[in-house]
Formats: structure tokens, C-alpha cells, sequence
């Protein structure tokens, strides 16, 4: 059977990747998420799904991270977490962040399915929900939106 495919196409602030989803269609595997931005920051960057595939008033509109079971912010190996975090993508010096991650808290499918939402990259490293204040265990302190796109079901 084949798998389901989802893409996703970052812009904002000059910054510009590439996203893609896929998962087997019987949903009990996870969700493979690959590709590469350009054009960050060098460093660690905060990267989440967020709730809306919206974007009248521009990242913002995202709304918080995608949290269909209530918790509190984490890492992506936490049992207690957002079901969108998934943690920190790194860019190397030149400003390329490649992804390789296996989630298995998102879906494609389903009540959870994250097609029509949003990926957000941040400005900051996520701190993990470590951060100790409660800021940190809504959004890792990940600080400003820097570029986002909507997940859509890819051909």
C-alpha cells in the first residue's frame, strides 16, 4: 500500500525550504519529516507544527502549537508534550538546516491529522519545556516566527 504524502513550502524573512510528510497509510507507523531551509540563522531554531493553516495576518495567524491531548510543551521524546513539537532544526554556517524526524505523536490521518496546519520555524532554540518559567512549557521559548507554510496533501 502506498503511504500518504503531505509538502510544505516555508517562506518569510528571506528564508525559504521545503518540507515533505509521509506516513504508511495504515497510520500506525510514524510520520517521516524531511527536507531542507535556507537561509536561517546559524544555529538551533525552534520547529513546530502549529494549529491553523492560516495566514491572514501572517505567521501569526499559525495560532499556538498544534495540542489536541492538552498538554504542556516538550520534547519530542517527552511523553508530555504538544503533539507539534518537534524540537530544533540546526543550521550550519552557511545557513542550510537539512531534517530527518520520525514523529510518532503527528498523524496524516485521522481526528489528529496535521494536513491543513502549519509548520513554524522559530527565531530561538526551543528549550524543550526545560526553560523553567511558563513561558517554556507553552512554547520552549523559542521566541519570534521567522517562517512558516501550510501542510497540504502533496501529488
Amino acid at each position: 500500500m502506498l503511504p500518504i504524502n503531505a509538502v510544505c513550502v516555508l517562506r518569510g524573512l528571506g528564508i525559504m525550504g521545503t518540507i515533505f510528510f509521509s506516513q504508511a497509510r495504515n497510520a500506525d507507523g510514524p510520520v517521516t519529516v524531511t527536507g531542507t531551509i535556507n537561509r536561517l540563522p546559524e544555529g538551533l531554531h525552534g520547529f513546530h507544527v502549529h494549529e491553523f493553516g492560516d495566514y491572514t495576518d501572517g505567521c501569526r495567524s499559525a495560532g499556538s502549537h498544534f495540542n489536541p491531548f492538552g498538554k504542556t510543551h516538550g520534547s519530542p521524546e517527552d511523553e508530555n508534550r504538544h503533539a507539534g513539537d518537534l524540537g530544533n532544526v540546526v543550521a550550519n554556517a552557511d545557513g542550510v538546516a537539512d531534517i530527518n524526524i520520525d514523529d510518532r505523536m503527528i498523524s496524516l490521518t485521522g481526528v489528529n491529522s496535521i494536513i491543513g496546519r502549519s509548520i513554524v520555524v522559530h527565531a530561538k532554540p526551543d528549550d524543550l519545556g526545560k526553560g523553567g518559567n511558563e513561558e517554556s512549557l507553552k512554547t520552549g521559548n523559542a521566541g519570534v516566527r521567522l517562517a512558516c507554510c501550510v501542510i497540504g496533501i502533496a501529488n
